[in-house]
């Protein structure tokens, strides 16, 4: 995260622009744009009434809490299509409006649209209609069966208008279409029906022939005569057979010739007849007279004899008695026989007539199989005929009833203030993306940057130890009434000779900390010859040469600054020389080296070898054995030689003269040289086995957040042991230099 936030502090100009920009574009594009009103409806879809589909049979209620879930999404498929959005256009003449691509005032080009036609191959229809569908926008609430209905317009009024058309053509698109798939459905039924009616015609009249043919006079064959009669015969066959069986035994009891049997039988015989209840009384009053007179007869004789006159007479009378008791039992057993031969004679002639009608029966079946074939028949036509004619009065009931499942919910209002543009959301967005556009560009160009902005970074890209960094300028502290400014070297102030007119400065501190790393990190002695040297020009090498010179000579060494930079010599110019003769002129053979060379006014102990004058050939001379030869007089006779070369990537005047120094500092410019260059130089010194001790970090502005770590320690508690004295123009006793080769 802080690293993020480095990258976002070192960018923020990025971000705040990118912000800035896109926040005003759309902030302008928003209040430039034409207002669009949203305006909207809905409606809801029941479910199916199913007594509105099946009149006939009203128990299938139970199935219409079944619904397909695809329903809805059909519907709103259809509330999008082209047929209704014509219909629309048609109805509200939006093909004149402006923004449909018409004109009012123009004679009207309208469309010939047809609400049942749709001509695709038409241009102006496609583009109306891409235009309509573009600007609507069908949605099914979730978990409901409401769907809502938008439509978006620069015209408030017109958008209402058309939701609510919409509406209603859609409600009465579905009615349609429900009654005409009904009449349609009714068409085959009607033709179906005549040629029913025909069959169960047809059927009848067969059925009816052939009962007459057969005699068949009953309705049906459980209620034919013929049928009937042979029950009633079979009934009265029964009847008379236990009526004839009665009389058989009761025929056979009188025969026996006992009284008092033949008097039971004839008493049992006739007690519901009539006509013989008198001789059944009769005969029950002669034996109890005989039994009377038995009991007399019995009593005189016991007690006179039966020689009694008396006796004698009850005995005549019980024979006159008795004698009549013989007549009448005569009678009933004459009597007996006559029914018992009347049951026979009934019995015998219902066998007949029942055999006869057996005969009937069984022909009557035969003719049954054909009956039952033909009536069933009928019956089959009959339930055909009435089913589909019961159907088709229901059809023509359901086509007749102004119906459907489709209600509004809410009528479109027009809308009062626009939906587009949303100034509010789309200002939110443009900060959204003006700052993501932002960050996201400060991180791609930190990704892309090239350059060596840290020593970090210069020590893991070159494999090189790092010797330091030089700050590009000093933040100064601040006080109760002011605050200074910081010092930068492009800013036109002096930085060559900072380490002398500003030796408490934080600059004159970092060239003081290479100085410190140069002759500590050496083995052995401290080196004598220092090549200063850079990947590429403007890197600021002569700056650091001649400030690199002046440190060693302030702790009181002899040093010696050699500018070998022979084709653009600076050096002169920065420490107020004129044109004078130098090295090149040694090497030349022209000069002497005690002719060159030049004490500095700055310090006692620095001396000066200029470039002298430029060459045609500075490479060949600085690689010749005189170069070789000077150095080594030069050894002997200062402490320390800091030599300043061109750069190592444009010329190869470095690469020479490194092979000859006791160690080489490698200058970059934080931020200017590319990790490229930094390998290339790096590579090209490590070939010819120079000794490079190490890469030196220039111009490093303390300021960006590539270095907050360094104020946390060096700036935050280090600030009280620096003391940045500002030059003034009007010091007379200053050198005047310049800043071109910083």
């Amino acid at each position: 995260m802080r690293e993020y936030l480095r990258v976002l502090i070192k960018r923020k100009w990025v971000v705040i622009a990118s912000l800035t920009l896109i926040f005003g574009v759309v902030a302008i594009a928003t209040l430039r744009a034409t207002r669009i009103y949203d305006a909207g409806g809905s409606i809801a879809i029941s479910k199916t009434d199913p007594a509105m589909l099946n009149l006939n049979n009203p128990s299938n209620g139970g199935g219409a809490d079944y619904s397909d879930p695809t329903d809805l999404d059909t519907e709103v498929s259809i509330l999008r299509s082209d047929l209704l959005a014509l219909q629309v256009i048609k109805q509200l003449n939006l093909d004149k409006q402006p923004e449909f691509g018409g004109s009012e005032e123009a004679p009207s080009q309208s469309l010939e649209l047809t609400t049942d036609v749709i001509q695709p191959d038409s241009a102006k229809t496609t583009a109306l209609l891409e235009a309509f569908k573009g600007n609507l926008r069908v949605t099914l609430r979730p978990n409901t069966r409401v769907i809502d209905i938008h439509y978006k317009s620069s015209d408030p009024d017109l958008a209402a208008r058309v939701v609510n058309t919409l509406i209603h053509t859609y409600i009465e698109q579905n009615f349609k279409t429900r009654f005409e798939s009904t009449m349609q459905a009714s068409d085959w039924p009607s033709k179906q029906l005549v040629d029913l009616q025909m069959k169960v015609e047809t059927s009848q009249e067969k059925l009816v022939q052939y009962q007459k043919e057969h005699e068949i006079l009953g309705i049906d064959e459980k209620q034919n005569i013929i049928t009937s009669k042979l029950d009633e015969l079979n009934k009265e066959l029964t009847a008379a057979e236990s009526e004839r069986m009665e009389k058989e035994s009761i025929y056979r009891l009188v025969q026996s010739g006992d009284p008092d049997t033949a008097a039971a039988a004839a008493v049992g015989s006739t007690a519901g007849a009539g006509r013989t209840s008198s001789t059944s009384s009769l005969l029950e009053k002669l034996r109890e007279q005989q039994a009377d007179l038995k009991i007399q007869v019995a009593q005189l004789g016991t007690q006179f004899g039966p020689s009694y006159p008396k006796v004698a007479q009850l005995n005549s009378q019980l024979k006159e008695v008795e004698a009549q008791i013989q007549i009448e039992m005569t009678k009933v057993v004459s009597r007996v026989r006559s029914d018992y031969l009347a049951s026979l004679q009934r019995e015998n002639m219902l066998h007949a007539a029942m055999d006869k009608q057996k005969q009937e029966a069984n022909r009557l079946n035969e003719s049954a199989i054909e009956y039952s074939l033909l009536r069933r028949d009928l019956e089959t036509n009959r339930t055909l005929y009435e089913g589909l004619l019961e159907k088709l009065k229901e059809a023509g009931v359901t086509a007749g009833l102004r119906s459907t499942n489709i209600r509004p919910v809410d009528e479109a209002r027009v809308p009062t203030a626009p939906a587009d543009p949303n100034v509010p959301r789309n200002l939110t967005f443009a900060r959204a993306l003006g700052l993501t556009t932002g960050i996201g560009l400060a991180f791609l160009l930190e990704g892309v940057d090239n350059t060596v902005r840290t020593p970090e970074q210069a020590q893991v890209i070159s494999a090189l130890p790092s010797l330091g960094m030089i700050p590009l300028g000093s933040r100064i502290g601040t006080d109760s009434s002011t605050k200074r400014s910081l010092l930068v070297a492009s800013s036109r102030e002096v930085v060559e000779l900072v380490t002398q007119w500003r030796p408490q400065s934080q600059m004159a501190e970092a060239y003081r900390a290479l100085r410190t790393s140069l002759l500590l990190t050496s083995l052995g002695a401290p080196p004598k010859v220092i090549l200063v040297t850079s990947a590429l020009p403007q890197e600021g090498k002569t700056t650091t040469s001649i400030n690199t010179a002046i440190v060693l000579a302030q702790k009181g060494t002899r040093v010696l600054l050699i500018d070998a930079d022979l084709r653009r010599p600076t050096i002169h110019k920065t420490l107020g020389m004129g044109p004078k003769t130098g090295l090149s002129n040694v090497l030349t053979g022209n000069a002497t080296l005690q002719q060159t060379m030049v004490r500095s006014t700055i310090l006692p102990s620095l001396w000066v070898l200029p470039a002298g004058t430029p060459p045609p050939n500075p490479a060949e001379l600085l690689a010749s054995t005189n170069m070789r030869d000077v150095l080594a007089k030069l050894r002997e006779q200062y402490d320390h030689i800091v030599v300043d070369t061109p750069p190592t990537l444009s010329v190869t005047d470095a690469v020479v003269m490194s092979t000859r120094a006791d160690a080489v500092v490698l200058v970059i410019r934080c931020g200017q040289t590319t990790k490229q260059a930094l390998r290339r130089a790096r590579d090209i010194l490590v070939q010819v086995n120079a000794r490079v001790s190490g890469v030196l970090l220039n111009a490093v502005d303390l300021a960006s957040p590539d270095y907050y770590y360094y104020y946390e320690y060096q700036g935050k508690y280090g600030h009280g042991y620096y003391q940045e004295d500002e030059l003034t123009s009007g010091n007379e006793s200053e050198p005047k230099v310049t800043s071109s080769s910083a």
